[in-house]
């Protein structure tokens, strides 16, 4: 596959994600994101490879800052503390290294978003039934279908594909906008 290609064919991508009926789960997730951030309530963001650095990323921009000076946003990426993930899984499970964190951060009223290309992540269904449990709006961002996080999650925005880094390309642009309304609604 040339270059050219695979540019066309991510293009091709990106652009079905605007035909598809997860486009108006994207709003409801920045409601339930804004609306958690006005209460002062946690967003926690997981995931595991290309979408553990994705939830570091949705961090960085929820705490920093995106495109405008506001002050930080409670946001947290479980995928980030390497002696809490290695400690943890070490002395009882990977399968738990998120929703144990779940546990100590979560909150009723706030949010956790669960990044999974192919919605089957075990350590991330295992925080999403922890999310649940503490009364936390759950949101997933997966590939096509949504996996088994499609049954754990209140929104769930599916990219139109089964082939990872495509959806990974999704994701970036759907993220960053979430990122934007975020910001615009707070800011």
């Amino acid at each position: 596959m040339s270059i050219q290609d695979y540019l066309q064919k991510s293009a091709a991508v990106v652009l079905a994600a605007t035909e598809t009926a997860a486009m108006g789960q994207v709003d409801r997730a920045v409601e339930a994101i804004v609306r958690a951030f006005r209460a002062r309530k946690v967003l926690l963001v997981c995931g595991n490879g290309g979408s553990a650095a994705d939830a570091m990323h949705i961090a960085g921009e929820m705490v920093g800052r995106f495109l405008k000076e506001r002050p930080a946003q409670k946001c947290i990426a479980l995928t980030a503390d390497n002696a809490i993930l290695t400690a943890w899984a070490n002395d009882y499970s990977y399968e738990t290294v998120f929703s144990r964190q779940v546990e100590g951060y979560g909150e009723a009223g706030g949010v956790f978003w669960g990044i999974s290309t192919s919605g089957n992540s075990r350590n991330v269904l295992a925080a999403l039934e922890q999310a649940k449990a503490m009364g936390m709006t759950t949101i997933g961002l997966t590939g096509q279908g949504g996996g088994k996080m499609a049954a754990l999650c209140d929104i769930l925005i599916d990219a139109p594909s089964t082939e990872t880094p495509f959806i990974q390309q999704v994701h970036l642009c759907l993220y960053h906008y979430i990122c934007q309304k975020v910001e615009e609604a707070i800011a």
